[in-house]
């Protein structure tokens, strides 16, 4: 059996066509027919099942298959290990990408790499493709490629992410828009921009985006592709054109200030960038860790994969989940931080499965801060467009996402059981309203994740005017106070009156929070309404804008607050992939708003809400700690709600909440799923 022979067959056996191997070996298809032919004829067995077109692998085929790979190895080796004597090396490294990594990222490195190790021979190959950079791995004649791109579909390869890329808008300094310091591709398809052409990494990475927002280049007025990077920095510069580039280029006119890097929303996270290397090279690596003595060629992988773990270059992980996030494993040391996912390269294109659409609707509340992580953050920078599955049986999937926004949690309730809501956010005694067995004819829902919590019970108020006679909860006996009902602040004022034996004393009736929360109610209704309870950060903006004050009581009960996410329990059984995708949007959400210092003044104009009060009422990498009423939280408590449950159950009318059953309404295993997709 020649070696030939058994590459023409692993190229047949992988990709099940003649055609298609063919093509990949540069041979025509009876050449390969003869190939095969020969080997099967020196075997003295048939390797493929011939049916009409297609071919399958007999069981002495699916064996060769598995074990064939193994002498392809030894050979590549064997000649590797040959040119290393021919040459009078000892130890060689040969290193693979394309122009914006090799250009901007490498040379560091590299530079580290020769002076720790100044004995080794390296080598750098720039490629025009991403399909060259694959064979040239995969053939042997790179040792480690580095790329933006995925190369997780091919079996061959192995890739682990190494350091993560940044994509944004760039603009001449001179540029109208060089001082902005966030803006979104929905705000600039009237502008001119410059592109480089199809297959470059920047320009996968945007159409993809793209793709998934339900955009494409046709939208915008005026779009300039080019064939170089030097031609994009002359249309930025001489032309005011506007670019969509990696942190990687144009890195030597932005420390010089020629060019600005403006964040866009769409791209508010980095993707990962990875180091790929051959299957057999990999084990070769992880035999020499586990102690057997390594070839010169594997140890000077070895030690430029000793170098990487060394280079700290991703930024730390701020607390956004009581779960411990997992390191990235083998290479990078830090911990893993929500990206996005970078496109993958594919030799062949992929077809379409099924041409469903999945209709979306998501229940939140973008005034009620602490939940903005879950809603308005998720839905503003586009993630759950991204994170949404779209392989296996979502292949072709289209999703039709709407966001319907709500001044508090009851009608979200009332939509999740009417199913005309999918996912909820809601905050705690919602949020066990939802639970509640309804109807035949209503839904049931399932809670996956906390979003925000206060382990004090901060967070809903009585409030009433600065010049009220009232100053204790026991004063309001015989008064009346306005509530959202079904909301969070509602659960707390039955809680507290009852506490108190005061329920029957006091007057509740209903408010709408955002309409009043904004300005000093009339005088005919403050005749009327003693008080006031909101959630958070309606009571906060009250007190700034309507002169109230909070009314101060040391018999409330002091029972944890929190808000968390349910999911109608339909699509969580038959569509899980959907919910760990939004739960990685979530966990995704938090990660940016706790380590974007602009995040706070970016929420507070989508809400119009001072950015004082945002970063008061949710923990972000500006808050001062002291202060803040909620933290970010994805961990479920099941002590918490049974707390509350327990509570509740013993005010009258609220008794059907003691029927809830914890543990099978609690689900946090796609929780679990979606950390570990991170």
């Amino acid at each position: 059996m020649e070696i030939y022979q058994l590459k023409v067959f692993l190229e047949v056996a992988q990709c099940l066509s003649f055609t298609e191997a063919a093509d990949t070996l540069n041979l025509t298809q009876p050449a390969v027919s003869a190939k095969i032919k020969s080997l099967e004829t020196e075997l003295e067995t048939p390797l493929f099942h011939r049916l009409g077109r297609r071919i399958e692998l007999t069981q002495v085929g699916e064996y060769l298959l598995a074990e064939g790979p193994q002498l392809l190895e030894v050979e590549q080796r064997l000649k590797a290990e040959i040119e290393e004597i021919k040459q009078g090396k000892h130890s060689a490294l040969t290193l693979g990408g394309m122009a914006d990594v090799m250009d901007h990222w490498l040379p560091s490195v590299l530079y580290d790499y020769r002076r720790r190790y100044p004995a080794v021979q390296t080598r750098c190959v720039q490629f025009n493709s991403a399909e060259e950079l694959y064979r040239a791995i995969k053939a042997g004649d790179v040792d480690l490629g580095i790329s933006d791109l995925s190369y997780g579909t091919f079996d061959d390869l192995a890739e682990t992410a190494i350091d993560s890329v940044h994509y944004s808008l760039a603009v001449s300094a001179s540029h109208r828009l060089a001082q902005q310091p966030w803006l979104s591709l929905q705000e600039l398809k009237d502008e001119s921009w410059v592109l480089l052409p199809e297959g470059s990494p920047s320009r996968i990475m945007l159409q993809k985006r793209m793709q998934e927002l339900g955009l494409e280049l046709s939208d915008f007025a005026h779009v300039e592709v080019v064939d170089s990077l030097s031609q994009v920095r002359t249309y930025l510069m001489q032309g005011h054109y506007l670019g969509f580039v990696s942190d990687f280029e144009l890195h030597l006119e932005s420390q010089a200030g020629l060019i600005r890097h403006v964040p866009l929303e769409e791209f508010a996270l980095g993707s990962p960038l990875f180091l790929l290397m051959a299957k057999r090279l990999n084990r070769a690596l992880e035999a020499s860790l586990a102690g057997s003595s390594p070839r010169s060629s594997i140890e000077a992988v070895q030690q430029f994969v000793a170098l990487l773990k060394t280079r700290q270059t991703c930024p730390p992980v701020p607390d956004i989940s009581s779960v411990s996030l997992t390191p990235v494993q083998p290479i990078a040391t830090t911990a893993r931080v929500p990206q996005f996912q970078a496109p993958n390269f594919f030799v062949r294109a992929v077809s379409p499965g099924n041409t469903d659409t999945i209709r979306l609707t998501i229940g939140t509340q973008n005034r009620t801060i602490q939940t903005i992580t879950a809603g308005l953050i998720i839905q503003r920078l586009g993630l759950l467009e991204h994170f949404l599955p779209r392989h296996g049986r979502y292949s072709g999937t289209r999703y039709q996402i709407r966001w319907a926004d709500y001044s508090s949690g009851a009608p979200i309730v009332e939509g999740l059981q009417t199913q005309q809501i999918d996912i909820g956010v809601l905050g705690d005694y919602p949020l066990l309203l939802s639970a509640l067995p309804g109807a035949a004819d209503t839904a049931c829902t399932r809670l996956i994740s906390f979003v925000a919590s206060n382990p004090d019970g901060t967070g809903n108020d009585i409030i009433v005017p600065q010049q009220s006679p009232l100053h204790a909860i026991e004063d309001l006996a015989g008064r009346v106070i306005a509530v959202p009902f079904g909301s969070a602040a509602h659960s707390m004022v039955m809680r507290s009156l009852h506490h108190c034996d005061l329920l029957d004393a006091v007057t509740l009736t209903t408010i709408d929070a955002c309409n009043h929360c904004t300005r000093r109610p009339s005088s005919a209704a403050h005749n009327t309404i003693d008080g006031y309870a909101y959630f958070a950060p309606f009571h906060e903006i009250a007190k700034h804008r309507g002169q109230f004050r909070r009314l101060l009581s040391h018999q409330m009960d002091g029972l944890p607050t929190f808000h968390g996410v349910v999911i109608r329990d339909e699509l969580a059984d038959q569509h899980p992939e959907i919910a760990v995708a939004y739960l990685r949007a979530l966990l995704a959400a938090q990660y940016w708003y706790a380590t974007q210092p602009i995040a706070p003044t970016l929420v507070s104009r989508w809400v119009n809400i001072d950015a004082a009060i945002v970063s008061k009422t949710l923990l972000s990498g500006t808050s001062d700690p002291v202060d803040v009423v909620y933290h970010s939280e994805t961990q479920l408590r099941a002590d918490w709600l049974q707390a509350h449950i327990h509570a509740l159950s013993q005010i009258a009318g609220q008794e059907t909440l003691g029927h809830i059953n914890l543990e099978g309404w609690m689900q946090p295993e796609f929780l679990t799923a979606a950390i570990a997709a991170l």
